[in-house]
């Protein structure tokens, strides 16, 4: 009598990618047989917890709790769907012998582009001109006209010379014609025509201060009380890195004042921001819902990416981007090659 051995490819539960939000469909067909994609029923930290337990990869838009990673004995990786890691407690997953993956670059254009709209519609005095034509009509509106800017011959500053700064400053030099100066941890990362400065010289010197660092113990903060005071008067900021970068109570107080000349914030320190919080009651400040980097055309690229690096991953390959290479020898004793 002969007894079969049950084939092992047959015995091993489905892959499990848990993913924090929906992805592009064209992102959805590409994973399409590689395993079972279920999307979070619900962006807190104890629902991610709790049901990314069992999953095999993470596909990450949302925080996640360093908690997932002490109980979840199939995790392979945790795969940001973008470029930041501040959404991922990367000292976990390392801990835990779980990879750590992102997809740089894919919406710096896209960030960039969100960044000279910005500045344009600061110059312009837009959400005054909008909202009195609305409210007041024609005429009233069209006297904002007459003390709004141009974006040429203004001096762009840029802190954060990575993919996004790049790209903006290549637009704004380019495609404006501004003066572009610029503070990065690698000065020689600065592009060509880029001249570097200190962050305190760059806040003096600029006309629009742009923001494109992440965030780290060294810029939370950055954009301090005292350097918002070395702003000219007319100078506008925006923000698309991290809501931490900047002092709020001293922008805040700085806007009431008429010290700046206004701001275009896309992230802040606690999201989604409250309803009644001051940004709102500023006609000089543009907010907006995180969503610089966010068009279908670049959640079809950070989706995309996304899949491919999940199905690195799941066929027992290492991730192209691997963030935490540290863990190489830890999660290999976990899932041998």
């Amino acid at each position: 009598m002969t007894t079969s051995i049950p084939d092992a490819r047959f015995s091993m539960p489905e892959p499990l990618i848990f993913s924090t939000h929906p992805l592009h469909p064209l992102a959805q067909q590409r994973l399409a047989g590689a395993g079972r994609l279920v999307v979070a029923s619900s962006l807190d930290t104890a629902t991610l917890g709790r049901e990314g337990r069992e999953a095999d990869i993470v596909i990450v838009r949302a925080p996640l709790p360093p908690s997932l990673f002490d109980g979840a004995p199939r995790l392979r990786a945790a795969v940001r769907h973008g470029a930041g890691l501040d959404m991922i407690p990367v000292d976990a997953a390392t801990e835990a012998g779980v990879l750590v993956a992102n997809v740089p670059g894919v919406n710096a254009r896209t960030v960039a582009e969100h960044v000279i709209f910005a500045s344009i519609a600061l110059l312009r005095r837009f959400r005054q001109v909008d909202g009195d034509l609305r409210s007041r009509g024609w005429l009233v509106a069209r006297e904002h006209s007459n003390s709004g800017a141009d974006l040429t011959g203004k001096t762009m500053g840029i802190v954060g010379m990575g993919n996004v700064g790049t790209n903006v400053a290549h637009i704004a030099r380019n495609g404006f014609g501004l003066e572009v100066i610029a503070n990065s941890r690698r000065p020689e990362s600065l592009p060509d025509g880029a001249r570097f400065v200190t962050v305190n010289e760059l806040v003096s010197e600029a006309d629009i201060v742009v923001l494109c660092c992440p965030l780290t113990p060294e810029t939370t903060g950055l954009i301090s009380r005292e350097r918002i005071a070395m702003m000219k008067s007319h100078a506008v900021l925006v923000n698309v890195s991290r809501g931490p970068v900047i002092d709020d109570d001293a922008l805040i107080e700085a806007l009431r004042a008429k010290r700046v000349g206004g701001a275009a914030l896309d992230v802040f320190p606690t999201q989604p921001l409250p309803p009644d919080h001051p940004y709102f009651c500023f006609d000089n400040v543009i907010v907006t819902p995180h969503m610089a980097g966010i068009t279908e055309n670049s959640m079809l690229r950070m989706g995309i990416g996304a899949a491919e690096e999940t199905l690195r991953v799941l066929a027992g390959r290492l991730p192209v981007n691997l963030c935490n290479p540290e863990v190489v020898e830890r999660y290999r004793k976990r899932f041998p090659a």
